[in-house]
C-alpha cells in the first residue's frame, strides 16, 4: 500500500491544481435559478456550455473573487454545446492552461471544476471511462474525440473545465444521454471559438429536406446494383432550398452524397460541414425504381 506521505503528497497536489485552475473558472448566470460554469479560455473570452445559455443579451457572471460583472454574448453552437462570452475590458483574469485531450487514456484521473456562485470553486474527481475517435453529436456537430467520464457533474459544474492532474484544461464538461457525463475536447472548443469570434455564428451546409432512414429491400439492391443496405427517404422539401432547386422531391431515397454512402441522417450531416457551403455536390438517389443523379449547390444555414 502507498505510504501516508505519498497520499498526502497526491492530495496536496490535487488541491493545488484545483486552486490554480479555479482562478480561471467563473459562474455563469445564463438560465433562471440555476447557475453553470465557464472557463477563461483565452484573453477576455469565456467558454461555457451552449445548453446553459437561455438568453443572448448581457449575461451576469461571478468571478473567482466573488465579484459579479456582466459578460457580452458572442455566439453559440448548439451542435457542439459551446457558447462564447466576452469579459469587460477592465476585468483581468488568468487564462486557462489549455491541454491536449488526446493524451487522456481510459483510467486516467481527471477533475471536473465549477463555480457555485456563493460557495465558490467546487470540484469532483473521477476517471476517463471511454475514449475513442471523432464522432457526431445528435445535432450533427463534428467533435474531434469521444470522451466519457466516470465523474459526478452537478448543474453548477456544467460548462466547466475537464482538468487533468497536471492542471491542463482538456475540454468542457457537459451532461450526456442517460445520466452520462461527456467532455467536448479542447481541439473542438478551439475550432468553434475561432469561428464564433470571426463570424459570431457557425455556418453549415443546408439542403432543406426532412429525412428518415430506410432499409433498401434485397431485391431492389440487386436490381439497381447497389452496395449499401439503406438510405434516407425525403419526407419534406423546403421551397427554394438547395434540394428543391436541384429537383429533389418527396419520396426520393438518397443513397450517396458527394461520393459518400448515405445510410442514415448523420451521414448527411457529415457531408454538410462548413467547408461544403457554396459547393456543388453530386447526389445518387432512387426514384420510381431507378437510380438517378442530381447536382446540389449547398446553401448556408446558420446555427
Amino acid at each position: 500500500m502507498p505510504s501516508l506521505s505519498a497520499l498526502q503528497t497526491l492530495s496536496n497536489d490535487i488541491a493545488s491544481t484545483i486552486e490554480t485552475v479555479g482562478n480561471t473558472v467563473v459562474a455563469v448566470h445564463g438560465r433562471s435559478r440555476i447557475s453553470s460554469s465557464g472557463v477563461h479560455w483565452q484573453s477576455g473570452i469565456i467558454v461555457t456550455g451552449e445548453h446553459t445559455i437561455k438568453k443572448e443579451e448581457d449575461i451576469p457572471i461571478t468571478l473567482p473573487s466573488g465579484v459579479t460583472t456582466t459578460a457580452t454574448f458572442v455566439g453559440r453552437d448548439a451542435t457542439t454545446d459551446i457558447a462564447v462570452l466576452k469579459l469587460p475590458q477592465d476585468i483581468q483574469l488568468p487564462t486557462a492552461n489549455i491541454g491536449d485531450a488526446s493524451e487522456l487514456k481510459v483510467g486516467h484521473l481527471i477533475l471536473a471544476l465549477g463555480h457555485a456562485d456563493s460557495r465558490g470553486i467546487i470540484a469532483s474527481m473521477g476517471t476517463v471511462s471511454a475514449s475513442s475517435g471523432p464522432w457526431r453529436s445528435m445535432l450533427g456537430g463534428a467533435i474531434d474525440q469521444f470522451l466519457r467520464l466516470d465523474i459526478n457533474l452537478s448543474a453548477d459544474q456544467e460548462g466547466g473545465p475537464l482538468v487533468d492532474t497536471a492542471g491542463h484544461v482538456c475540454g468542457i464538461n457537459t451532461p450526456g444521454p442517460r445520466g452520462t457525463v461527456l467532455a467536448i475536447p479542447a481541439a473542438t472548443v478551439n475550432r468553434v471559438v475561432a469561428q464564433l469570434l470571426a463570424k459570431g455564428r457557425i455556418v453549415r451546409g443546408y439542403l432543406g429536406i426532412g429525412m428518415q432512414p430506410v432499409i433498401i429491400p434485397d431485391h431492389l439492391k440487386q436490381q439497381l446494383s447497389l452496395t449499401t443496405n439503406g438510405g434516407v427517404i425525403v419526407v419534406s422539401v423546403e421551397p427554394n432550398a438547395a434540394a428543391d432547386q436541384a429537383g429533389i422531391t418527396i419520396g426520393d431515397v438518397l443513397v450517396e452524397l458527394d461520393n459518400r454512402p448515405i445510410t442514415d441522417i448523420r451521414d448527411v450531416q457529415a457531408v454538410l460541414d462548413p467547408d461544403s457551403v457554396g459547393k456543388t455536390i453530386n447526389a445518387r438517389l432512387i426514384r420510381g425504381g431507378q437510380v438517378l443523379t442530381a447536382s446540389i449547390q449547398v446553401l448556408p444555414r446558420n446555427l
